[in-house]
């Protein structure tokens, strides 16, 4: 404006000294000049917003300059804006891709996005099938007819086809016909559920039975009149007393072993001493019916809990006792490993069939029902010896064959070894 004012005014100084002629002509001039010098900034704006590499505005004076610095600053602050939302996407497109659990983002049918959990669980590529439609990607047909309903009040469960698993599946309407897909791995909370059921139901029949022994010999007790049967009733209801109080010890136990945290390193078990209590209570259980060997290393500890190991490792002692015929041979034995240390029971006893070798550790799980109650187990102390072991960085290893022995190693390896 103050170029134009002081154009205008030279032109009317011209024109009053030389004529209204020559003073016109001059307004002419400045005002295209102005015109010109305008039209050349405004290219130069216009070049500098297409193409804003540039770290600079082009170099300007008065009013061109402060719409320089005025756009500047907004280009500025835009960037800074634009990186702060470029930074929070990404953020949420890792914490997504981290996520447990699938997701994907749908605009109508087609794929707008997905974490590679859904990749895993639906068969989908997050590069490949982007913008494609996800009914012609996905081979359920239980989700496909699911997305099409509409009703998206609860989720659904499938198991998809070529895959060893089950999924629970739930869309989430929101926006302008979007939805989110989410999908979970389910099967492991199956199989938890399925080993809970079958808990509950080995439990209820481990008890029944002797409950309804005890119960069947009170209603004879009420009529029965001989002293001496009635004291044989008395006997064989404390039998079937003392095994219920030996499953519900055991099941105690087994609860401990798997809610407590593992024991601390600073413990040292002097095995050796160990190894010798054991054989002892071997030979007491056995009553002379067997031949008990005893071999242990010296110099040898183990880390941990006493009390547990020495469960544990008192079921393995039991029951080759209880497996092994009279005459038969029991032999116990800590030594060193290539990697660690050893506590091995081998006995000559009965043996186990190798099919029923990978889940002797299984709770409740026995070779021959019959054969293992008689003996006085309850069907969780290979559990027990698992679980005790897995707490000390161990693990149980077994040998068998049949009509020639077992043999039960209980190897450690690591910090929990010490010589």
């Amino acid at each position: 404006m103050l170029a134009l004012a002081a154009g205008v005014l030279v032109a009317i100084v011209a024109g009053l000294v030389t004529g209204l002629e020559w003073g016109l002509t001059a307004l002419s001039a400045i005002l295209l000049g102005l015109v010109l010098y305008h039209l050349r900034e405004v290219a130069r704006l216009k070049r500098w917003l297409e193409h804003g590499a540039t770290p600079e505005p082009p170099r300007a004076h008065g009013t061109w300059d402060e719409l320089h610095a005025v756009l500047q600053r907004s280009r500025r602050e835009s960037a800074r804006r634009e990186a702060e939302l470029a930074h929070i996407v990404e953020r949420w497109r890792q914490a997504a891709r981290a996520l447990p659990d699938g997701v994907v983002i749908l605009d109508g049918k087609r794929i707008a996005w997905c974490n590679d959990r859904a990749r895993e669980h639906l068969e989908i590529d997050p590069a490949r099938d982007l913008g494609n439609a996800i009914t012609h990607l996905v081979r359920i047909p239980e989700f496909l007819a699911y997305l099409e309903s509409g009703d998206y009040a609860r989720p659904i469960q499938v198991k998809p086809p070529h895959a060893d698993r089950e999924l629970s599946l739930q869309a989430i309407a929101y926006g302008d016909d979007q939805r989110l897909v989410l999908s979970r791995d389910i099967s492991q909370f199956r199989k938890v559920e399925q080993v809970r059921r079958e808990f509950v139901a080995n439990v209820s029949h481990e008890l029944r039975t002797p409950l309804t022994v005890i119960s069947g010999f009170l209603e004879t007790l009420r009529e029965e009149k001989d002293p001496q049967a009635a004291q044989r009733y008395i006997e064989l209801m404390s039998e079937q007393a003392r095994r219920m109080e030996r499953l519900v010890e055991d099941l105690l136990t087994l609860s401990a072993l798997e809610s407590s945290p593992p024991p601390p390193l600073e413990q040292p078990i002097e095995m050796a001493k160990l190894v010798d209590r054991l054989a002892a209570e071997a030979r007491a259980l056995s009553s002379g019916r067997h031949h008990i060997e005893v071999e242990a290393d010296e110099g040898i500890e183990l880390m941990g809990s006493e009390r547990e190991l020495s469960s544990a490792f008192g079921n393995l002692v039991s029951n080759a006792i209880r497996y092994t015929p009279q005459g038969g041979r029991v032999r116990l034995a800590w030594h060193r490993t290539a990697d660690g240390a050893s506590f091995d029971v081998e006995d000559t006893g009965i043996g186990i069939a190798p099919e029923h070798v990978p889940r002797l550790t299984e709770r409740f799980y026995r070779v021959d029902r019959g054969r293992s109650r008689e003996a006085g187990g309850t069907g969780l102390g290979l559990a027990i010896v698992k679980h005790a072991l897995a707490r000390h960085g161990g693990e149980l290893d077994i040998a068998s064959t049949p009509g020639r022995g077992s043999r039960f190693s209980a190897r450690f390896s690591g910090p929990r070894v010490r010589t």
